[in-house]
């Protein structure tokens, strides 16, 4: 049986841009086998770090003491390196593309646009309780407040855990019981195909179960505008908490 294979080749306007050429990719490839300590401390280089870190590897294969340590005695921020450290070149330079279910809804969110949103949610959880350490449960369509809350949590310290947003009452509620998690961020509803997915609907559902009273908030961001239920003291509409805040958050 003959094999087809469809080749684009990549157009020389654009090879020339590009970062690495197959020649360094190759060469940047096997230094860092012959010499991944100094390889990855190079590019560590390229971060900004809060105490830059001295020991770069640290790893053990010993079939009964596998142990795998990478820069473990630096600090970082990782929104302040995703944000922060672009602002005076490229604050003003698109960070986010993003297209609705519809083509016809996007928007372009620049660096400083994403780092003031972010700061605002992230003084927004800080209010709420939320501290270094805590859990925050993203049950959310795929839209910008997503990436603003993953990078709202990575800014103070806390662990997002995303949860699919085609998952059951049930698996949302396991993964709030599992991850302890003290706050869920959502939308009322998401749209995909067409079709809207009654996201706060599920939540309402999964937080009834045993063992989901850990989570004191539920985070709504108004996506469709669909008619939902509303727990008084628990939901919170995303853009009332964040727009009240600072836009900065050391």
């Amino acid at each position: 049986m003959s094999e087809h294979k469809n080749v684009y080749p990549v157009r020389d306007s654009i090879a020339a841009k590009a970062w690495a050429d197959k020649d360094k990719y190759a060469a940047m490839y096997q230094q860092s086998m012959d010499d991944p300590e100094g390889f990855w401390g190079e590019q560590a280089k390229r971060l900004d770090w809060i105490k830059t870190p001295s020991k770069i590897k640290n790893t053990s294969f010993a079939r009964d003491n596998v142990d795998i340590r990478w820069f473990e005695d630096g600090e970082l921020n990782v929104a302040a390196n995703c944000l922060d450290r672009h602002l005076e070149k490229r604050g003003d330079q698109t960070a986010i593309i993003w297209e609705g279910d519809n083509p016809n809804e996007s928007k372009h969110i620049s660096y400083r646009e994403l780092y003031e949103r972010t700061n605002q949610l992230a003084n927004g959880l800080k209010s709420l309780g939320v501290q270094k350490g805590d859990t925050v449960t993203l049950y959310m369509p795929m839209i910008p407040e997503a990436a603003m809350a993953m990078l709202a949590c990575a800014r103070i310290g806390a662990v997002h855990s995303v949860v699919f947003g085609g998952f059951s009452p049930d698996a949302v509620a396991q993964r709030v019981i599992g991850a302890d998690s003290k706050l869920v961020i959502t939308a009322d509803e998401s749209v995909r195909g067409g079709k809207h997915v009654p996201l706060k609907e599920n939540v309402d559902s999964a937080l009834k179960r045993d063992g989901t009273d850990v989570c004191k908030n539920v985070l709504v961001v108004k996506r469709t505008g669909g008619e939902i239920d509303w727990q008084e003291g628990r939901d919170i509409w995303f853009d009332e908490l964040v727009d009240k805040q600072s836009s900065e958050c050391p």
